[in-house]
């Protein structure tokens, strides 16, 4: 697992802050109330800023069972 930069983790730092005050917004001007959204501004601002951080990981792909026609 990669590390992000000292940036990075001051800035998710000041969004966690933010967030237990109440005070960190998102985009639409809501509150926000969930740690992991917190991390994901912080990070997000700190992307903004040109600090080091691996890319986003995607999703996995969720194991689908096939249909199958019945003759």
């Amino acid at each position: 697992m990669s590390k992000s930069s000292k940036l990075a983790s001051k800035k998710v730092a000041a969004a966690m802050h933010e967030m237990k005050e109440g005070k960190l917004k998102t985009g639409t001007g809501k509150k926000v109330t969930d740690p992991k959204q917190a991390i994901a501004i912080g990070l997000s601002e700190a992307r903004e800023a040109g600090a080091a951080i691996p890319d986003k990981s995607t999703a996995k792909k969720s194991n689908a069972k096939k249909k199958t026609d019945k003759k």
